[in-house]
């Protein structure tokens, strides 16, 4: 069988697992991981973390402590995903030592009720630096309106962020530009740009998920040949912009002080269409200097079956922008898909938090001292 991670691995596709859980890190699996499929970061997400926590008995002990403290929920939640994130940190810490800093990070996000709120999510942002005091962490921070002044904040105190929640390439662009303004803002306060990383988690096969469902509702031979094209095609595009931004007078001044490149990182990557191949969002995004964050499902597909060909990104501009304007020619608007997309993301976020809180809460009071 070829390695077919391996040979992702070699054209300069970080592979991340975009899972994590207490199991996960005890159990040994983790390790594993990095050591047998190439994994070399992971990233977690308010879901994740509820998913975690709600199955099993894996944090009972650490809840229980804290339930004899009668911590608030909130803080509850804190310690245990910090703790995680730390761990897995420790774990993948060799990683991050040998890639100089790019790769071995774990990624930890910002209460997503922040999402619109930019001092908070700032501030937010230190408070999870310092509780999990790791150097190997990434903040993750939405791409929402309020979310881009954070970022410049973030990176300008000289924490390394993970943006998340980038659909629209429009964003992309405010994105990749708030990155380059906080790199600016740390090389004024004379903060070592060398130590500042940062990914741009571009979201993939929901942009597919939508845009297939109006074309569904269509239902014309000419609708129908552009299903599962969208996502693919806009994340090409994207990576024309990152080509674009990363090489102005702009980025040359601030990667002679040592910054580094803030590489586009493909998120929500499992296939949701049984119709297609269950890897094409690794296998059609292959490019340099690019994250590709799996599902433990689509990590083993792409081991087991992933055909790996060589970069699949640079040259197909032309097409892809071919195909998102055939779309828009259908009557399918990109930019009130993308916006709802947006909206979409910091709700499901904001919902799975919700269902942490609650979940949390119950497993306190099941796990409450009695009094006396």
């Amino acid at each position: 069988m070829t390695d077919a991670l391996k040979r992702l691995s070699e054209e300069g596709v970080a592979i991340w697992l975009d899972d994590l859980s207490r199991k996960r890190i005890t159990s040994g699996n983790l390790a594993e991981l990095l050591d047998q499929q190439h994994v070399v970061g992971v990233t977690t997400n308010p879901t994740i973390f509820q998913k975690a926590i709600s199955e099993g008995d894996g944090y009972d002990q650490q809840l229980s402590d804290l339930a004899a403290r009668k911590v608030t929920v909130e803080e509850a939640i804190r310690m245990i995903t910090t703790a995680d994130v730390r761990d897995a940190a420790d774990i993948l810490r060799p990683v991050f030592d040998a890639t100089g800093g790019q790769d071995g990070r774990v990624s930890i996000e910002v209460d997503p009720r922040l999402a619109h709120n930019t001092k908070a999510t700032v501030a937010e942002a230190r408070q999870l630096a310092w509780l999990v005091d790791r150097p190997n962490t990434l903040i993750k921070i939405p791409a929402t309106k309020a979310g881009i002044p954070a970022i410049t904040e973030t990176i300008g105190n000289g924490i390394s962020v993970n943006v998340t929640l980038i659909f629209s390439l429009e964003r992309y662009r405010e994105v990749m530009d708030a990155y380059l303004a906080g790199l600016e803002k740390a090389k004024a306060k004379g903060l070592d740009l060398s130590k500042i990383h940062s990914v741009a988690s571009f979201f993939v096969s929901r942009v597919d998920t939508e845009i297939d469902k109006r074309i569904d509702a269509l239902g014309t031979d000419e609708a129908k040949a552009l299903r599962g094209k969208a996502a693919i095609a806009n994340a090409r595009l994207a990576y024309q912009a990152y080509e674009e931004v990363f090489s102005t007078d702009r980025w040359n001044v601030l990667e002679r002080e040592g910054a580094n490149k803030q590489r586009p990182l493909w998120a929500s990557t499992g296939v949701k269409d049984k119709a297609y191949q269950d890897t094409m969002y690794v296998t059609e995004l292959v490019a340099p200097n690019t994250v590709n964050t799996m599902p433990e499902a689509t990590l083993y597909a792409t081991e087991d079956h992933g055909e790996i060909t060589g970069n699949t990104v640079t040259g197909t501009y032309e097409q892809a922008r071919a195909d998102l304007d055939a779309i828009e020619q259908l009557g399918i608007k990109y930019d009130d898909v993308v916006q709802l997309l947006e909206d979409e993301g910091v709700e499901k976020f904001e919902a799975s938090w919700t269902d942490l809180l609650k979940s949390t809460e119950a497993e306190l009071q099941r796990l409450a001292p009695s009094e006396g």
